[in-house]
């Protein structure tokens, strides 16, 4: 075969994730045209169609997928190759891809980037907010080279790093803070506000609650830990937070926070990488600045109550 080139690679995966040529195009900062006439040099180099051009939704082929999988695989190697010879110079410096969990994000990102930012000057770090699963398949494909998320993961192919664990506190209506703390069999009886599905949050406050199947009538959903903040602040419930987050929020409305009595339910927040990752050396210290970052936050709220 002649002429395939990482840069057809990298566009053909562009269109095998967004499933559109124009956002495929916009992701990969080229016009639509450019990168349709790429596709069509890697379908004649291929001898076959390697996506359904009749649908709304561009869908890859069986040759396709069979392409993009093993197009993959070529652009982390060479990703990790790059990175090898990073580690070979020194000091971290470059192009540092992390995702980290909308849980966390708000709360520790600024911290993390100015303590990064101090100790390796030329790192060129780009953070990418979601959700878990989404962020272990950039992981997993490549598109990022450490994540921030809830422990455990149980990648095998993925290495976790314990950073820090939490507990959560209950936010509820102002006119509730003098009342006793509810159990979790209480909790069960009240109006749960909760975020949206796909959030592991979400799933954590379930399991707080022993609760394994939603009911609409007793479950609210925001998107966000803010509004479900300014939702128990309407008087429409009560809500569970993160540790760290309860600075912030405790600013945003006039409501009560208080932390549950030992044993308190907890969360391990954590960082992943692939376990090929040539600077794996380099992200576990990477870890250790960002485990006492999040260790700084939890000492600022102190034993909080308002």
């Amino acid at each position: 075969m002649k002429n395939l080139t990482l840069k057809q690679l990298r566009y053909f995966d562009a269109l095998a994730r967004h499933r559109h040529f124009g956002r495929a195009a916009e992701a990969s900062s080229i016009s639509q045209p450019a990168l349709s006439l790429q596709v069509k040099e890697l379908e004649k180099m291929f001898g076959a169609p390697l996506v359904e051009r009749s649908t709304p939704k561009v869908r890859l082929t069986a040759i396709g997928e069979v392409v993009i999988a093993k197009g993959r695989q070529i652009l982390i190697a060479v990703e990790e190759l790059e990175d090898l010879v990073r580690a070979s110079k020194g000091p971290l410096a470059g192009r540092l891809r992390l995702g980290i969990i909308p849980t966390v994000g708000p709360y520790l990102l600024p911290e993390i980037m100015l303590a990064l930012s101090a100790r390796y000057p030329q790192l060129e770090l780009e953070v990418r907010e979601s959700m878990t699963k989404a962020l272990i398949k950039d992981l997993t494909e490549g598109r990022l080279d450490l994540a921030v998320v809830a422990l455990p993961i149980s990648e095998p192919n993925l290495r976790e790093f314990a950073l820090f664990e939490e507990e959560f506190a209950l936010v509820r209506p102002m006119a509730d803070a003098e009342k006793p703390i509810p159990s979790p069999k209480h909790l069960r009886t009240m109006r749960l506000l909760l975020l949206e599905e796909g959030h592991c949050f979400r799933d954590q406050a379930l399991s707080v609650c022993k609760i394994t199947e939603a009911q609409p009538r007793q479950l609210m959903e925001g998107s966000s830990l803010s509004t479900l903040v300014q939702m128990v602040g309407a008087g429409m419930g009560v809500t569970l937070i993160p540790e760290i987050a309860i600075n912030l929020e405790a600013r945003s409305t006039d409501v009560s926070i208080v932390k549950f009595p030992a044993p308190a339910p907890t969360r391990t927040i954590g960082m992943v990488w692939r376990n090929t990752h040539p600077l794996s050396e380099q992200l576990a210290q990477i870890g250790e600045i960002i485990r006492g970052v999040g260790e700084n936050k939890r000492d600022g709220t102190g034993a909080y109550a308002r």
